[in-house]
Order: structure tokens, then C-alpha cells, then sequence
């Protein structure tokens, strides 16, 4: 089974099961049958082989980017521009992406990145309230509810033949501090490098997007 198919399948049998906060849904792109089908063309273009990727986690899919497509912090420009791979979501931009995309042409484009690199998340699904995208760490009872699913969901993806020795972790802040604490009760990586969050970088320190760039190649460059 390349490491395509295994992706596949385990974005196709994600769900949680436990009890979430009120008011607190689920975003679960691979539901949708359309976003199912561009995820497949995605990971079978990039990941069909046997090679073992370097894990990168962010936090958990948002609406505009990996919560459309599926494919994470790919939002359906980037995903046409960058990929090749037309899709039929409104093409509306997606401030994470326009920073990851950026450093991907950086690093040397799509093909040569992601044959190096597996972009997935702490929680590979997302979440809202009051219409809103929610971080897993936004509500105390939210991460403590979905831990098991979130520990399970890293167990499954380092079997597709993921590098153990480094992760990157997008976000410096609760990010880091959860999955640090997880890594040291379980023990998935020898070493968490963390970076600050593309979104924080568009946000706060677009000015400054060039050196950020060169930041990620630095700790992509093991």
C-alpha cells in the first residue's frame, strides 16, 4: 500500500466519537463528497509511492482552507495554482495557505516538497462554534474530550511511514505546549522543532513574510 492509499484511508475512516461542548461542531471535510474526491487526486499525485516524509502538524483544519478542500492549509486557489488539481470550490483565498504556499515555492514547489513532507494537524479534524473556526485548545473540555481520538490519530499517521527523529509543529504557543506534553508521555518524535503559526505571520508580521520563509527552510533544512 503506498503512502497515498494509507492517507486515504485514514482521512476516510476519521470521526469522534466522544461527547463535545455544547455548541461545538465538527468540521469533517472528507464527509463531503466533493472535497473527498479532490483529496484523492491530491495525495495520489504527490504520495503515491513508498518514500517516508518528514510530519508537519498544525493545529486543526479551518473553514477556508484544509476545511474546504482537505487537503491542509491548501485553500482552492493554491490548490489549482500550485497543485494542478481544478476543483470546484468558490476560490476564495486562505491566509495560512498564501504563507505556506509562498515557502513551498520557496523550498522548490509542490512536487519536490511534499515528497519530503506530510502536512496533517493535531486534531485532523476541525471545529466551530457560533459559526466560527475553533482551536481544539480554544476549550479546555474540548481537548480533554477528543485526547484518545487525538493520540490515536498520530499513532495511525506515523505508521504511514513517517521520519520519528524530527516534527515540525506549526505554532509556538498552546500548539507546542500540548503536543510537547503528548510527546512525552508517549514518545512519537525524538525531537519537536516549533515554528511560528502561518496565520500569526500573516496577521502580525506580513512585513516580515520573506524572513519567516527563511525561518521554515532553516528547520526544513535536517
Amino acid at each position: 500500500m503506498t503512502f497515498a492509499e494509507k492517507i486515504i484511508r485514514f482521512n476516510q475512516s476519521l470521526a469522534i466519537d466522544a461527547v463535545l461542548p455544547e455548541g461545538v461542531g465538527v468540521l469533517h471535510p472528507f464527509k463531503d463528497e466533493a472535497a473527498f474526491t479532490i483529496t484523492k487526486k491530491f495525495y495520489t499525485k504527490f504520495y503515491s509511492d513508498n518514500a517516508a516524509r518528514t510530519m508537519i502538524l498544525g493545529i486543526n483544519p479551518g473553514r477556508f482552507g484544509g476545511g474546504v478542500t482537505g487537503v491542509p492549509f491548501t485553500d482552492p486557489i493554491k490548490l489549482e495554482k500550485f497543485c494542478g488539481i481544478e476543483n470546484p470550490f468558490q476560490k476564495k483565498p486562505e491566509l495560512s495557505a498564501d504563507f505556506i504556499y509562498q515557502m513551498i515555492e520557496a523550498y522548490g514547489g509542490a512536487e519536490i516538497f511534499y515528497s519530503k513532507f506530510y502536512i496533517s494537524a493535531i486534531s485532523p479534524l476541525g471545529f466551530t462554534k457560533d459559526g466560527k473556526n475553533l482551536n481544539y485548545y480554544d476549550i479546555r473540555s474540548l481537548q480533554d474530550s477528543i485526547q484518545s481520538f487525538i493520540i490515536e490519530s498520530l499513532q495511525k499517521q506515523l505508521a504511514f511511514g513517517v521520519h520519528t527523529e524530527v516534527c515540525l509543529c506549526l505554532g509556538e504557543g498552546e500548539n507546542f505546549k500540548y503536543l510537547n506534553k503528548l510527546n512525552k508521555e508517549h514518545s512519537f518524535f525524538k525531537k519537536i522543532i516549533p515554528l511560528p503559526h502561518p496565520r500569526f505571520i500573516m496577521q502580525y508580521r506580513r512585513k516580515r513574510v520573506d524572513e519567516y520563509v527563511g525561518i521554515y527552510l532553516e528547520a526544513m533544512s535536517f
